[in-house]
C-alpha cells in the first residue's frame, strides 16, 4: 500500500505523467487491476487500462472498476482530454509514454502499490494485515483470511464481533481440528470449493462461534484460501459485496505471493545444486546465495507419511525454504527424493537443530530421516553431499527416535557399511580363515567365529574374550587352538590380525553367541 504521490514520483523516471487532479496525491492505494473481458467485476484502486482506444474511454473503465487511478497509453496530445475526462469523473489520470511496455510498467505498479510485509519467501510484496484491517472497517467485523489448509494468514486489529473461536484460531495460528470437523460437517468446505458466493455458517455457542460469513479466494478455478468475517447474521448490501471484493484483492495479493516464493525457490535451487555437484566458481555461487562463513555442512533430508514418500518432501522443501537471506540460515534444493540444505557452522549440533526445527514444522504423522555432512569448505562440498547421504541411510536403518548422524562423529559406522556393502557383492574373500571359520560353524555347530572375534576385540586377552562369550578361558585357549587345526591362521602377524578384524567387522550376519 502508497500514496498516489510516491506512485507519480516512481513512475515519472519511466516517462509517465500525472494529468490534473493534484489533490488526489495523497490517496491510498491497496489494489492494482486490468481491464479482463471474461470478468466484468474487474475492481482494483489502480487500473492499468491496457487497450484503450483513448483517455475518455480508459477514465470509463475505471469507473466502473471504481479504481482512484487509471493509467494509459498516450502521447502528450491527449493531456488535456485526460485532465478533462478525469477530472468530471473524480479519476486520476496518468498518461504512458507509448515508448514504455506494458508489460515493465505492470511489474512496477504492482510492485510498488502491493508492497509491504514479507512473504514467507522472504520478499513477496504483500500487504494481508493492512487489507484484513481496511475490510474489517468495511464489513463491521474482525477478519481472518486462510489458506487452502485452514492457516492463518493475517487478521484484523479489529475485535468487533469477536468470539473464543475466533481467538483459538489466531492463537495456534490455524482453525482447530474441532472447528474444521463442524464446518466440514456443515458442507462449508464444499460450498466454498463449488461457488465464489459467499456463506453463512449459523453460530454455535458449544464451539465459541457467533457466526460467520466466508467467501472463497481463488485464481480461475484454483481456491487459494479463505476470507472470513465474524458476525451474527449474515453480510447484505454494501458489506457483502465488499467482502467479495475483497477476496479478489487477496487473491491478487496470494498469486503476488506464490509467484515471488516460487522464483526465489528456483534461483536458490539451481545455485545449490551448483556448489552440491562442484561448481568450478564455488565461492562466487557462496556468494550468491548469501551464505556467510567458511565452514558449512550438508544436509541430507528424507520426509515420508507412510508409503507417501512425495508429497510430505515437497512439504519438507516449502518449509526449508521459508523465508529469505537473513531470515533463515540455510539454502535448499531437492535432488531425487532428498532435500539437500548447505548449512553454515561447524558443529553438528547446529544442523541436527536445523532438522529438529524443520520437524517440528511439519504434521506430526510426517516422519524425518536426516544425515549430515562433515564440515566443509565451499569446493569440498560435494564430498559432504556423499557423507551425508551416507549418515542418511545410517539414520534410515538405525533406531526410530535417533538422533541425524554426523559424518565426524560416526565415521567408523559408515566405514564398516561400505565394508559390508562390499562383502554383499562378493568383493571379500570367501577362500581364506574366516570363510572356512564359518563353513566348518555352519556344519558342525561350533563357535569358532564368536570366539575369534571376541578374541580380536579384546586384543588377545583370553580372560576378557571369555567374559564377553560367557565361557571359561581355558574355553577360548582350546577353541583357538581347535581354529588353528582347522584353517592356517598366525593370530601373532599383527597384519593378519587386521585383516581378519576387517573382515568381520564386513559380516554382520555374524554376532557373537
Amino acid at each position: 500500500m502508497i500514496r498516489l504521490d510516491r506512485l507519480v514520483n516512481v513512475l515519472g523516471g519511466y516517462g509517465v505523467r500525472l494529468c490534473g487532479r493534484p489533490e488526489t496525491r495523497s490517496v491510498q492505494l491497496r489494489s492494482v487491476a486490468m481491464p479482463d473481458p471474461t470478468d466484468e467485476r474487474v475492481q482494483g484502486d489502480v487500473l492499468l487500462a491496457v487497450g484503450a482506444p483513448s483517455a475518455t474511454e480508459a477514465v470509463r473503465w475505471a469507473v466502473s472498476a471504481r479504481a482512484t487511478v487509471v493509467l494509459v497509453r498516450a502521447g502528450a496530445e491527449a493531456a488535456r482530454e485526460a485532465s478533462s475526462a478525469g477530472g468530471s469523473e473524480g479519476v486520476a489520470v496518468m498518461l504512458v509514454d507509448p515508448a514504455v511496455s506494458w508489460s515493465q510498467l505492470a511489474g512496477v505498479v504492482y510492485g510498488l502499490v502491493l508492497e509491504g510485509r514479507e512473504t514467507e519467501a522472504g520478499r513477496g510484496p504483500t500487504d494481508l494485515f493492512a487489507l484484513a484491517d481496511s475490510l474489517a472497517d468495511v464489513v463491521g467485523g474482525a477478519v481472518t483470511i486462510e489458506d487452502r489448509l485452514s492457516r492463518v494468514l493475517a487478521y484484523s486489529r479489529s475485535q468487533q464481533a469477536g468470539d473464543p473461536a475466533r481467538l483459538e484460531t489466531i492463537l495456534v495460528r490455524q482453525v482447530p481440528d474441532r472447528l474444521r470437523e463442524l464446518f466440514q460437517s456443515r458442507g462449508v468446505f464444499d460450498r466454498l470449493a463449488a461457488s465464489d458466493e459467499p456463506v453463512f455458517v449459523e453460530q454455535d455457542p458449544e464451539h465459541g462461534l457467533t457466526g460467520r460469513m466466508a467467501v472463497a479466494v481463488r485464481a480461475g478455478r484454483e481456491v487459494l484460501g479463505s476470507v472470513w468475517v465474524t458476525c451474527g447474521s449474515p453480510l447484505t448490501g454494501a458489506r457483502l459485496g465488499a467482502l467479495t471484493d475483497g477476496a479478489r484483492t487477496v487473491a491478487l495479493h496470494l498469486l503476488r505471493q506464490r509467484a515471488s516464493a516460487d522464483l526465489e525457490r528456483q534461483v536458490e535451487s539451481d545455485l545449490a545444486i551448483r556448489l552440491l555437484e562442484g561448481s568450478a566458481d564455488a565461492a562466487t555461487v557462496l556468494s550468491q546465495l548469501g551464505l556467510a562463513g567458511e565452514t558449512l555442512r550438508v544436509i541430507a533430508v528424507r520426509a515420508h507419511t507412510g508409503n507417501e514418500r512425495h508429497a510430505a518432501l515437497l512439504l519438507a522443501f516449502e518449509r526449508a525454504t521459508t523465508g529469505f537471506g537473513w531470515s533463515r540460515p540455510g539454502r535448499s534444493t531437492l535432488l531425487g527424493n532428498t532435500l539437500y540444505t548447505i548449512l553454515p557452522g561447524e558443529e553438528a549440533g547446529a544442523a541436527r537443530a536445523w532438522v529438529s526445527a524443520l520437524g517440528s514444522a511439519l504434521p506430526a504423522q510426517v516422519r524425518l530421516l536426516a544425515g549430515i555432512g562433515a564440515p566443509a569448505r565451499a569446493a569440498e562440498l560435494p564430498a559432504s553431499r556423499q557423507e551425508a547421504d551416507e549418515c542418511l541411510a545410517l539414520h534410515e536403518t538405525g533406531p526410530l527416535r535417533a538422533a541425524p548422524p554426523a559424518y565426524d562423529e560416526s565415521w567408523d559406522d559408515i566405514l564398516l557399511r561400505r565394508l559390508r556393502a562390499a562383502a554383499r557383492t562378493g568383493r571379500t574373500p570367501a577362500r581364506g580363515p574366516v570363510g572356512a571359520l564359518r563353513r566348518h560353524d555352519a556344519r558342525h555347530g561350533t563357535h569358532y567365529m564368536a570366539t575369534l572375534r571376541a578374541w580380536l576385540e579384546a586384543q588377545g586377552d583370553p580372560a576378557v574374550a571369555a567374559e564377553r562369550l560367557g565361557v571359561h578361558p581355558n574355553t577360548v585357549r582350546n577353541r583357538l587352538r581347535k581354529i588353528a587345526q582347522i584353517t592356517p591362521l598366525d593370530l601373532d602377524d599383527a597384519r593378519q590380525r587386521l585383516a581378519m578384524i576387517i573382515t568381520l567387522a564386513a559380516l554382520e550376519d555374524d554376532r557373537p553367541l
